[in-house]
């Protein structure tokens, strides 16, 4: 089946997902998920007042691309922005007219469910200063932060961040190694007027996570520690994990399949009595029950349990194969 006619299909799936992301004042959200929907690699978005495609294994051919162009600008006449990263790097490849990568490289703003964020489609990192496929989870943090305290780890543009301040938290944290990452989530801040209750530390998750946990700074073996923001223990009402798949640095390593526990561990030391940690992995391969009950094991060996869980599942516009999503998320309270 063409590009074309798989790209209908997509859309036609989408039709109430399309009704309702205009009643909920939402203009960013995905089109087409070539992974399960016909062509692997293939991703088309909306990001505001524009279309993004991205292709992360094979480049488009020029007919192919206008082709797509001609299907999008029927659903809505905006300005595409083509990224190919089918580089083993995932950097973008390839060149586009001026006026198109002016566009591309300027700074414009998006809404989901009515809170804004900055959106630059071409910028000095890689990926989109937003996660589509995050939005439950920023629905789920918005819907549970009123009057509490918020830790967000991992935070990259902080929209987790946002949607808890936009939520009513009365302190957030947002915590990322990445200083272009956390100028993205101050602007984000600005632009729902909640920077009075938002904080942004750029620090090593290891360092941060243990010292708000109470416990000793370590390293990885042979390893000479950098400098690292120094931080009071402290608990939180609400605590929310999302590590990259595998990380390395001189304080420790970053693996969500064999070695989820060294984050969630001082995670969870973090969670206040009657707190939700809210725990993320995205690596395909991990298995869904098993990840849990392993969280449930590290809750009970730390002489805690878990009263409660939620799955957060992504929305209908991340489609998977068998409704088992890569992108795991579950809410924890714990006691």
């Amino acid at each position: 089946m063409s590009i074309p006619s798989l790209l209908a299909n997509a859309l036609e799936k989408r039709q109430d997902l399309l009704a309702q992301v205009k009643a909920d004042n939402t203009d960013c959200f995905r089109v087409f998920h070539g992974t399960v929907e016909g062509v692997n690699g293939l991703n088309i978005d909306r990001y505001g007042d524009a279309w993004l495609i991205q292709t992360f294994h094979q480049t488009l051919g020029e007919d192919e691309l206008q082709q797509i162009q001609a299907s999008l600008v029927q659903l809505a006449d905006l300005p595409i922005v083509y990224n190919d990263r089918s580089n083993k790097n995932s950097r973008v490849l390839n060149s586009m007219d001026a006026e198109t990568e002016a566009f591309a490289q300027s700074a414009q703003v998006m809404q989901e469910n009515g809170i804004k964020f900055t959106t630059k489609l071409r910028h000095e990192g890689q990926d989109p200063l937003l996660f589509l496929d995050m939005r439950v989870g920023r629905e789920f943090v918005k819907a549970n932060s009123h009057n509490k305290t918020v830790l967000n780890l991992f935070s990259y543009t902080c929209g987790i961040g946002t949607a808890a301040a936009v939520g009513g938290a009365k302190r957030v944290v947002n915590i990322d190694f990445s200083s272009f990452a956390l100028a993205a989530g101050k602007k984000n801040a600005e632009l729902n007027d909640v920077t009075q209750v938002c904080e942004f530390i750029q620090s090593d998750a290891f360092p941060a996570l243990r010292q708000l946990a109470g416990l000793k700074v370590g390293g990885r073996r042979n390893q000479k520690l950098p400098a690292y923001p120094k931080l009071s223990a402290t608990q939180f009402d609400l605590v929310f994990l999302d590590p990259p798949r595998f990380a390395k640095s001189p304080f420790g390593t970053v693996d969500l399949i064999n070695d989820y526990q060294s984050l969630f561990k001082p995670a969870l030391l973090t969670t206040k009595k009657g707190g939700t940690i809210v725990c993320c992995n995205n690596v395909a391969k991990v298995e869904r029950d098993t990840w849990f009950n392993a969280l449930v094991r590290c809750v009970e060996k730390q002489g805690r349990s878990v009263t409660n869980h939620t799955w957060l599942n992504c929305h209908e516009d991340f489609p998977s194969f068998d409704g088992n999503h890569p992108l795991k998320m579950v809410a924890l309270t714990i006691d």
